[in-house]
């Protein structure tokens, strides 16, 4: 279910499940910069705009399938 107050927004779970990754992935996307979520709550969940990370997430998993780059180019196409 999408965060209450914007149903633009996902939480972690929530945005794996629509992009077929695990959590972990979403967290380290998120920790090595591929990722940004766009806001955290008070309990301290990340949230995710949907369609921008849904997008974001197609272009990594792109590069890193058919393209076999490492994270580190990655990072570097997507600045």
């Amino acid at each position: 279910m999408a965060y209450q107050g914007d149903k633009n927004l996902l939480k972690i779970g929530e945005l794996a499940s629509l992009a077929k990754v695990l959590p972990s992935t979403i967290h380290y996307y998120t920790r090595e910069g591929l990722l940004q979520f766009a806001e955290e709550t008070k309990g301290g969940y990340r949230l995710y705009h949907r369609g921008q990370a849904l997008r974001r997430l197609e272009t990594i998993k792109k590069y890193q399938q058919k393209q076999r780059l490492t994270v580190e180019e990655i990072r570097k196409k997507l600045k």
